[in-house]
């Protein structure tokens, strides 16, 4: 039976909330965690709430693939229509760290373009929810971007991680604050709490689909570093960056990632 994207969207919003239950269960207690690769956390939290998450999206729309950060990647969700493209936890860092910046991330993608969402911060208790055409939320109330149209002193919500490399050092015009979860910050831009948040490193779809219709909905731009929107459910799901912000930014944030230059995985450290 075909669903509307809001009926979508509730599926969603259930599912993210009932798995930030199954993490909050191991938020600061005694969790079991290791490294996926360097950097890279991943924690007995992450992989419960996307066993629950996959068993309970794919009951409830079994004709979607299936795309998440915790489970190994099957090629047969690019001969689908509709896929599921999850972060069980977006913010492991921040989850380990016992720093309330992390969120469920739920996105359902048909034919490439996002149609429903839900990141919920569980220890926030902020669902953040959006349907294609149908605007966002957080908490059932309607998010709007703000209408900031000066660069210079535009407030950014940046990566924490990204901060204390220095990264973020040549913008000295802005003010920077760094926060948890590259989804998280791009909730908070959708809800104008900042005006933009954007990394010149790049992503993965699960960072950012959720996030990136989140944002657009509430009238905001979202999209890779090349300036264009995404399409998802890509053969290989790593994107190029990620920019989330207010329309009349978007034009000086590529300009000044044009001039600094992107920053590969490899170069981090």
């Amino acid at each position: 039976m075909t669903m509307t994207p809001t009926q979508y969207r509730d599926i969603a919003m259930d599912a993210a909330r009932q798995a930030g239950a199954i993490v909050m269960g191991f938020y600061k207690g005694e969790v079991n965690a290791w490294e996926k690769n360097p950097g890279n956390p991943v924690t007995e939290a992450d992989l419960a709430a996307d066993a629950f998450l996959k068993e309970f999206l794919l009951e409830r729309v079994p004709q979607a693939g299936w795309l998440s950060e915790e489970t190994k990647d099957d090629k047969s969700r690019l001969e689908r229509n509709l896929v599921w493209v999850v972060d069980p936890i977006d913010g492991t860092k921040e989850f380990v760290q016992g720093v309330p910046q992390f969120a469920v991330c739920v996105a359902l993608v048909e034919a490439g373009t996002p149609i429903a969402a839900a990141m919920y911060n569980p220890v926030e208790d902020e669902m953040f929810d959006a349907a294609l055409n149908a605007g966002a939320r957080l908490n059932d109330a309607p998010l709007k971007v703000r209408d900031t149209q000066e660069w210079n002193g535009a407030t950014l919500c940046v990566s924490r991680s990204e901060l204390k490399r220095g990264e973020w050092a040549p913008y000295t015009e802005q003010q920077i604050e760094g926060v948890g979860s590259i989804a998280y910050k791009m909730a908070l831009v959708a809800a104008g709490r900042y005006d933009a948040t954007f990394s010149r490193g790049p992503k993965n779809e699960w960072d950012v689909c959720a996030g990136a219709l989140i944002a657009t909905e509430a009238g905001g731009w979202s999209g890779g570093l090349s300036g264009t929107p995404y399409a998802f459910n890509q053969p290989d799901p790593l994107v190029d960056g990620v920019v989330a912000t207010t329309p009349a930014l978007l034009s000086p944030i590529l300009e000044s990632v044009a001039q600094l230059g992107r920053v590969r995985q490899g170069e981090r450290t």
